[in-house]
């Protein structure tokens, strides 16, 4: 008898439960309500987790290699606490040794499926790894997770026929985005303190944002992209890249650091020999600002953001220029700009990719970061009688609802020039500090 997708998608999932042990489940009478639409305290506040699981999984990155290395924690512990799943201990094997890294769906692992989303794929498990699966792997990481995307990875929000959709832990009736959602979802919760997404039009920036963590999209070619699986195979106008997705920026550089510095040119002929330089970028920045791209205006918490970092960034003596689209002709250090539309949104609404894709056109370097502004549905109530730019423009101001993002961090976008990551992250450190928002 021939299975309908329905039927294969329900036996993936199932077999996707089956693979969780029993004594790793979440009792049904400690599980939150559906009315309880912020979960990312439910680790701390339910006692489901030890005090060293939860002592682990809240750790930056530089903490837990340290005791990892010292032999104060074991790289199985640390793992079972994200994962459940153990690690290889003993002498440490690499820079990375006992971290674990959680893989978006699109990462090739040696017997594991890659399904992108599609019915048709499941089942059909990879023969050989991605290039930077085999780049962590040496470097000693657990790589214990693959997480949700959109089918083919090409809209903004990360909803399948295979898996679902995948939500926001900080508010469970809004996007966590996309196509990297699952991965900011699982950060933002507390279920991995590093992961690996990546980037055709927005997919690393706009689930960051719309979860409030850290991400860098880099020029093509400073990360190795060989054998990842592609939901567009052969479309090379615009090249896809990898990037790290993190709670700090400091974590963020890590990866990049140790990424780079293995030489992964030696694996992908398509990745740059450029290793991780370090970079002067001074104290005192001349910043573009983007307060919108011409077709869509940010939503009420994204320009009260906006014009809150221009103010926090004059008073701390940056030079600030208002820095229109296009016909300019003014260098500047950075770019400034909205990552998205919208704190968050509504499932279903996430409309306009503007402001990150055209990065991806020019291949620039750019880093979303969270703001320090949350959304407050008193301070960004909707406007009326305001001229819209385009149809796009009417339909999303329409739809805003400020209610719905209430208490949702708002994330801005600082971008620097082609291959200049160093730069982009070395400077949103002077911005953060700018701003009074930690890195």
């Amino acid at each position: 008898m021939t299975r309908t997708w329905q039927d294969i998608a329900k036996a993936k999932q199932a077999a996707l439960s089956d693979s969780i042990p029993p004594e790793w489940r979440v009792p049904t009478d400690i599980m939150p309500p559906d009315s309880q639409l912020d979960v990312t305290g439910f680790p701390r506040d339910s006692g489901f987790f030890t005090k060293d699981e939860l002592k682990y999984t809240t750790a930056k990155i530089p903490e837990i290699l340290q005791q990892i290395h010292c032999k104060a924690w074991k790289a199985v512990d640390v793992a079972q606490a994200f994962s459940k799943r153990a690690a290889k201990t003993g002498k440490p094997i690499g820079p990375l040794h006992g971290l674990p890294v959680s893989l978006k769906d699109n990462f090739n692992i040696i017997g594991k499926d890659s399904t992108l989303g599609f019915v048709s794929w499941v089942g059909v498990p990879a023969t050989y790894n991605t290039v930077l699966v085999d780049v962590l792997l040496k470097a000693g990481a657990v790589l214990y997770v693959k997480t949700n995307v959109p089918t083919a990875m090409m809209i903004a929000e990360s909803v399948n026929n295979t898996f679902g959709r995948t939500v926001n832990p900080l508010n469970r009736k809004l996007t966590s985005g996309g196509s990297s959602g699952g991965e900011s979802a699982l950060i933002a919760f507390g279920g991995s303190v590093l992961g690996v997404g990546t980037d055709i039009g927005g997919s690393l920036r706009i689930p960051a944002a719309c979860t409030g963590i850290f991400t860098l999209r880099p020029s093509f070619g400073r990360f190795p992209t060989a054998n990842a699986k592609s939901g567009l195979a052969g479309q090379e106008a615009v090249n896809s890249v990898n990037g790290p997705m993190a709670r700090t920026l400091d974590d963020i550089e890590f990866f990049a650091k140790n990424v780079v510095n293995s030489e992964p040119w030696k694996l992908d002929p398509k990745c740059l020999p450029i290793s991780w330089r370090p970079v002067d970028v001074g104290r005192k920045l001349r910043l573009g600002v983007i307060w919108n791209d011409g077709i869509v205006v940010p939503t009420p918490p994204v320009r009260r953001a906006l014009k809150h970092a221009v103010e926090k960034l004059q008073e701390a003596s940056h030079e600030i220029v208002d820095w229109e689209p296009e016909l300019h002709q003014e260098a500047m250090d950075l770019l400034v700009s909205p990552t998205t539309p919208f704190a968050s949104v509504e499932h279903g609404k996430f409309k306009h990719v503007g402001y990150t894709g055209v990065f991806n056109i020019l291949d620039y370097s750019a880093v979303s970061f969270p703001s320090g502004i949350y959304a407050d549905s008193e301070l960004d109530k909707a406007e009326t009688g305001i001229k819209t730019l385009s149809q796009m423009d009417a339909q999303i101001q329409a739809e805003y609802n400020a209610g719905a993002v209430h208490g949702m961090p708002v994330s801005l976008q600082l971008v620097a020039s082609r291959l200049e990551e160093e730069k982009a992250v070395a400077m949103t450190r002077v911005v953060l500090e700018g701003l009074g928002v930690a890195a």
